[in-house]
């Protein structure tokens, strides 16, 4: 294994802003899948990977095998800080963000979230419920390695980016307030972009001051709040699921 390939592992988890990694068998098969520009794959076993692609991804088969560099245990351990059970590791480069581009589905917006795993975690839902696009504000970089274990590569399935990349352009700036009215998913705009804050703190007085309205997720009484990536799945699935009922009845 060169030095080479070494660095730049390095260099993409240091927020190159070019490179993102993806640590693991399903973050790579996501990648793949809806077309990341994967540069390097580093698997322990190439065969073992090829097999699992035969039995979990057969419309990749031979993709990873294709791509693969094999290394020892040793070798992959140098390349990230925790080493994948499943033995694969890669380097894909992080795509484009054309606001423009969109799609008319909903836009999940966090606004400065405390937890990359949260972060992940939120994008496989969106990805699985086929939003428009994740935007985060704050320090945290979306395309962190540890944000990608979160959401096992569906990063590549849907646009992910900062949050001063995007502006509404029309859309409805809804945010989920426990001071909200009450939601009613087949009242919401398939426009709209979906402001969550912090478990902690919540939206920000700012965002709030700026949202054209207020939402709240129905809970049982004395229950506080969901994990972020739950608030967003009851939104986004009970809108999904509520627009699958209206297209029916067209």
């Amino acid at each position: 294994m060169s030095e080479t390939l070494a660095a730049r592992f390095a260099r993409a988890r240091v927020a190159d802003g070019e490179l993102a990694v993806l640590e693991g068998f399903h973050a790579l098969k996501h990648a793949l899948r809806f077309g990341a520009e994967v540069e390097a794959v580093a698997a322990v076993d190439v065969e073992a990977l090829e097999a699992m692609a035969d039995a979990l991804a057969p419309d990749l088969r031979g993709r990873f095998r294709a791509l693969a560099t094999p290394v020892s245990q040793a070798e992959l351990g140098s390349l990230v800080p925790r080493v994948p059970r499943t033995g694969v590791v890669a380097l894909a480069r992080r795509p484009a963000f054309d606001p423009a581009a969109l799609a008319g589905a909903p836009i999940v917006l966090l606004e400065d979230p405390r937890d990359l795993g949260n972060v992940g975690a939120v994008v496989r839902v969106a990805a699985a419920a086929d939003a428009a696009a994740v935007l985060v504000s704050g320090a945290l970089d979306p395309w962190d390695p540890a944000a990608l274990r979160g959401s096992a590569g569906l990063h590549y399935a849907l646009p992910v980016a900062r949050a001063e990349a995007f502006e509404s352009a029309g859309r409805p700036l809804l945010a989920l307030d426990p001071d909200g009215g009450p939601l009613d998913p087949a009242a919401l705009p398939a426009n709209a972009v979906l402001a969550f804050g912090t478990e902690r703190h919540g939206l920000s007085d700012a965002l709030l001051t700026r949202a054209d309205a207020r939402l709240r997720i129905p809970m049982r009484e004395g229950v506080s709040s969901l994990n972020l990536a739950t608030s967003v799945a009851a939104v986004l699935f009970g809108w999904r699921l509520t627009r699958a009922r209206i297209d029916d009845v067209r």
